[in-house]
């Protein structure tokens, strides 16, 4: 008599987080919105400033598509790369559990 090797109670489904952990993902970074009425939108031009809802210190918040994930505080770079920006992270949504 063959051995059942199907038997859903001998295997277990692959770590989904780990089946996709290679894939690379586009994250966005909103520092703020804007509002200006079209008119407003049609005269902008170089050099023109638009003001955004939000302050330099204020938090940003990282997306993966519409999905908030985290929020952080912008930062620049030293060394090498003077001049670069970075978040540094200051709240992290639990990603892990939304896979499941």
């Amino acid at each position: 008599m063959m051995e059942n090797t199907n038997d859903p109670a001998e295997t277990s489904p692959p770590d989904l987080a780990n089946t996709f952990a290679g894939v690379p993902i586009e994250i966005t970074i909103s520092v703020g919105k804007a509002r200006p009425s079209i008119r407003e939108l049609l005269t902008l031009g170089k050099d023109a400033v638009l003001q955004l809802d939000k302050r330099v210190e204020d938090p940003v918040e990282l997306y993966v598509g519409d999905r908030l994930i985290a929020r952080g505080e912008l930062e620049e770079l030293e060394g090498d790369r003077k001049g670069q920006l970075s978040v540094r992270l200051t709240e992290v949504a639990n990603l892990r559990e939304s896979l499941e």
